[in-house]
């Protein structure tokens, strides 16, 4: 089994469903016949190359691609001389010192972001004395790292999206760099966010200028490919006028069933989806689309060649980071979230090398009746004494009272509750929650899981102690509704259109409007990118630097700083309702 998931695979051709709601697999168009598929068109594509560089990413099918290869090359009369660039490596023993002081010891969570280079990973000796066949009509040079040979040849690299990654992980058919067997799930995932990814996203970018084909090996053996002028070149246009992310989703112990429901083209066999990666784009990739082919790459290569176009005045801020996140969490029929915080921006970087913080937003996109949200402390709360509570709830795994100490606030729709850094917080039952946030993601420090295990049946680990180097004890009794509530407020007005702000926190370096209008809105960038979502509505028109574009209604999206001045035409029943989220002037 190649991959563990009950998530559809991307199809090689765009179903024709997708564009008529929302779009699971949404693409950016590049000109026609741009896209190939298959091993046999790529063979015949390095067929006259003399010496062949196949390079990529970590948990590419390696085997595939070289026994495809050769069988398409050989069977075109060619003589392939195969050198595996792993055979170049260091031993496991030392690329695991090499690593170690990155992995965060015996945490099971958290490590600190590696600055190392994947040189690091070879054996500069061994490579020294690598020595292509002359014999040879075909030198292919292969495995994740094969540039490192410095030998020149004609660049193909082959790249494979994080979820599918983590699928892989999920069924034990792939393992971290530099290792033979796989680790526990957790502890792989750990090394991959920390060490691998961070490795080589690095190597990604300095090879981005010279990718003479790129390579989508996400299907078994069916990969589709373009060449690096045209992906680079699609680069450019995207980020000129509009990208979405693939999104992608996720079963968990508290999940509901408002996305399962809403979103059709979803795989219904799933017990529910508790969140949907709309714009975590660490973890998410885009797709481009040529006569009906589809190809992904990361996220990251647009940020990589078009990082000023995109972000405009924030690029110098933010450099190759997408700095705003956009996603689900879904509670409708499920359970509460667990209660939790988030780390301070010198404790995120001190702990785990990340150069900005996860500072929070829930803005309810849906809300059943009663739903509520945990948020801030009760005014006479005793630091102390809610920590002596935690650690006999987890000790005595018994159920704790949790609103003897957290607030439980109303939540109805379109609400924007705010949730700094140190912020006690959590979702209660029947929202879908859109979590707009700084992009940090996975430094959720649980204090409380209302005593459930994990869908494999396991306990969900804790971090109490992290909680409290961080919590903010000030933010309790009225101060939570007089500053962890936005108060809209009607900014501009005209015909048949509102802009809204909706005021964050001080410490949240973005912003987020919403536009209400019956037909259609101007906007201006202003220099900054505009990540946005249809919250209420059908459909709308994007007019983005002479392209249009349709979302429909959850469809997150952004405009690249470059954009300039766009325009939303409403094409639904009613009041269209879109939020706008931007990195405030300040913080750029």
């Amino acid at each position: 089994m190649q991959r563990k998931t009950s998530q559809y695979l991307l199809p090689v051709f765009k179903n024709g469903r997708n564009g008529r709601s929302y779009d699971i697999f949404p693409s950016f168009p590049v000109k026609g016949g741009a896209i190939n598929e298959g091993y046999k068109t790529l063979a015949q594509e390095i067929l006259k190359k003399k010496t062949v560089i196949l390079d990529g990413y970590v948990g590419v099918d390696w085997n595939e691609v070289c026994t495809s290869l050769s069988t398409e090359l050989q069977n075109n009369g060619q003589e392939v001389s195969f050198i595996d660039v792993t055979d170049f490596l260091r031993p496991e023993n030392e690329i695991s010192l090499l690593v170690a002081p990155f992995l965060g010891a015996d945490d099971p969570l958290f490590g600190y972001k590696a600055d190392i280079s994947l040189s690091a990973y070879f054996d500069n000796e061994k490579l020294k004395d690598l020595k292509l066949d002359e014999s040879a009509d075909i030198n292919i040079i292969y495995g994740t790292g094969a540039a490192q040979t410095s030998i020149e040849g004609f660049l193909v690299y082959f790249d494979i999206p994080k979820n599918e990654l983590q699928y892989r992980m999920r069924a034990n058919v792939i393992t971290n760099l530099g290792f033979g067997s796989p680790k526990d799930h957790k502890q792989m995932y750990k090394h991959f966010y920390f060490v691998d990814w961070e490795v080589l996203n690095r190597e990604k970018k300095r090879l981005l200028p010279q990718i003479s084909i790129v390579v989508d090996q996400q299907r078994p053996d069916r990969p589709t490919w373009m060449s690096g002028d045209v992906m680079r070149q699609g680069l450019a246009r995207m980020s000129k006028r509009y990208f979405r992310v693939r999104p992608w989703f996720e079963p968990g112990v508290w999940g509901g069933q408002w996305i399962k429901e809403k979103i059709e083209d979803l795989n219904q066999e799933v017990p529910n989806y508790a969140w949907s990666f709309e714009m975590i784009v660490p973890e998410n990739g885009l797709v481009f689309e040529s006569d009906g082919i589809l190809l992904e790459i990361s996220f990251d290569m647009l940020m990589y060649q078009e990082r000023e176009n995109v972000l405009g005045r924030a690029a110098k801020r933010f450099g190759d980071e997408f700095p705003i996140r956009f996603d689900f969490l879904d509670t409708f029929g499920g359970g509460n979230l667990s209660v939790q915080c988030h780390p301070s921006p010198a404790y995120i970087k001190n702990n785990f090398g990340e150069n900005f913080t996860q500072d929070e937003t829930y803005y309810i996109l849906d809300a059943g009746k009663g739903a509520n949200v945990y948020l801030g402390f009760q005014k006479d709360i005793d630091s102390a004494e809610f920590k002596e509570a935690l650690v006999h709830s987890h000790n005595s795994k018994k159920v704790l009272d949790v609103e003897q100490y957290v607030q439980k606030l109303p939540a109805k729709k379109h609400d924007l509750f705010l949730i700094p850094h140190g912020t006690v917080h959590c979702s209660g039952v029947d929202n879908l929650v859109l979590e707009i946030s700084a992009t940090p993601y996975i430094f959720t420090f649980k204090m409380y899981d209302w005593q459930r295990l994990d869908l494999e049946g396991n306990p969900r680990p804790l971090n109490i102690e992290r909680a409290f180097e961080n919590l903010n004890f000030e933010r309790r009794g009225q101060k939570v509704a007089e500053t962890l509530i936005s108060r809209p407020v009607v900014e501009a007005s005209g015909k048949n259109w509102e802009k809204i702000h909706l005021p964050t926190h001080p410490d949240h370096f973005y912003e987020i409007y919403r536009y209400d209008f019956d037909d259609e809105v101007h906007i201006d960038t202003q220099g900054q990118c505009h990540v946005l979502m249809l919250v209420e509505g059908e459909k709308m028109v994007l007019g983005s630097n002479g392209a249009e574009q349709v979302f429909h209604y959850a469809e997150t999206f952004a405009v690249p700083a470059a954009a300039g001045k766009y325009k939303l035409t409403y094409k639904g029943r009613g009041k269209a309702r879109v939020i706008v989220s931007f990195v405030k002037d300040e913080a750029c």
